[in-house]
């Protein structure tokens, strides 16, 4: 009778247990905290600037030009934007950047504060100039990994639309010869476009963003009444499964990490410790809780560290985008130039275009990160604050 109830007062006794685990929630409270308000910085953050972030990437990538199909001049880009594509222009790859920048973000800021305690042995030793580096730099490599795929589909996204309106633009000379009732079974064919190689000895020749429809792009192309319908432009998951299928796999998706985890580690470590270095300045005690010098702080961060390291952000778009190539499902032409690895990218844009390509759109990004990083930590340090 007695062995008879042993394994029930064992399971009575287990059960509180059981019951106990199963209520533990699956982050600790502070972790979840950080990982929130990050993401809720992230998204609002990048929501706020995101004609400028589309119209950095555009300028970015472009081949060097000057004309009507050129994306010039930060006020006359953007209202060529709206007039071309609407509000929708504007915003055109946010989503992908928001479905990004909310994991991008949450873990980078859960990532630095979770280090800081590391290296602070939970807050004993003193937190000094060189740890907030380090803290930030592992934190900014540990988010861009996880989060790099939707990067690079954001890339594609931001310059795919602006390709096709050019394209669209440019098609009636090539196709003026199209009859009403449909499109002809002889075509002139597509300009070359310019490519070069470290053996290639010639300067190579810029390009509109898009010179011309491919012939798989010339497919989507009907001639109504005389008019050309535009190309459609894919959604998020649908330049995914374009960027895996036609350009190698996971390591297609995957393209640029190296480059990009070299810029963001140093921008991301600069970031951090330059905020909390100049809130140690700019808001000393007696102004903790002033929201103009939160944001001063966060606009001066961000433009510092932008700044720094802006010519590895365009390494890292010139090497996320060279796989859009002509005939793609896309309908997208060659962005002008083929590089074979990061090092021909450097050498052929500072022999093409020398030192100021290395900077192209970064005007455009420095109105863009100013309210961007000043949007992020204000909207950070709000949410942590009232979720703790």
């Amino acid at each position: 009778m007695a062995s008879s109830e042993a394994p029930s007062s064992s399971k009575a006794a287990a059960s509180p247990f059981e019951e106990a685990k199963k209520k533990e929630p699956l982050l600790p409270p502070h972790i979840a905290t950080y990982f929130i308000a990050g993401g809720i910085a992230g998204a609002t953050s990048r929501t706020v600037v995101s004609p400028l972030e589309r119209l950095k990437i555009i300028q970015q990538v472009q081949p060097k030009r000057s004309g009507a199909g050129a994306y010039n001049g930060v006020y006359r880009s953007l209202v060529r934007m709206w007039q071309e594509e609407g509000f929708r222009g504007f915003m055109r790859g946010n989503g992908a950047n928001c479905i990004r920048i909310v994991p991008y973000s949450a873990v980078q800021f859960t990532a630095y504060e979770q280090l800081k305690k590391f290296f602070t042995n939970g807050g004993t030793r003193e937190l000094d100039t060189l740890t907030r580096l380090t803290a930030g730099a592992l934190a900014g490599i540990t988010s861009v990994t996880t989060t790099y795929p939707l990067d690079l589909v954001r890339a594609r996204l931001s310059i795919v639309s602006a390709s096709l309106e050019f394209a669209h633009q440019q098609a009636p000379a090539t196709v003026s010869s199209l009859p009403a009732t449909g499109p002809s079974t002889s075509t002139a064919p597509a300009p070359a476009l310019s490519k070069i190689s470290p053996s290639t000895s010639a300067a190579p020749r810029p390009v509109p963003l898009a010179a011309s429809l491919s012939t798989s792009a010339a497919s989507h192309v009907a001639a109504v009444a005389g008019k050309l319908s535009k190309p459609k432009i894919p959604g998020m998951w649908e330049m995914m499964v374009i960027v895996y299928k036609e350009e190698g796999g996971i390591r297609g998706l995957y393209r640029g990490l190296v480059p990009t985890a070299v810029g963001v580690a140093p921008y991301v470590g600069i970031n951090f410790t330059a905020y909390e270095t100049l809130r140690i300045i700019i808001t000393p005690p007696e102004h903790k809780n002033s929201i103009p010098r939160k944001l001063l702080c966060g606009a001066l961060a961000g433009s510092i560290s932008q700044t720094i390291t802006y010519p590895l952000d365009v390494l890292r778009r010139k090497m996320q985008v060279i796989g859009m190539k002509d005939g793609s499902t896309c309908g997208v032409g060659s962005l002008g130039y083929k590089y074979n690895g990061a090092w021909d990218a450097i050498w052929t844009t500072l022999r093409t275009e020398g030192i100021k390509g290395m900077y192209r759109g970064l005007w455009p990004n420095l109105l863009k990160v100013a309210p961007s990083i000043a949007t992020s930590f204000f909207t950070y340090e709000l949410v942590k604050e009232a979720l703790l």
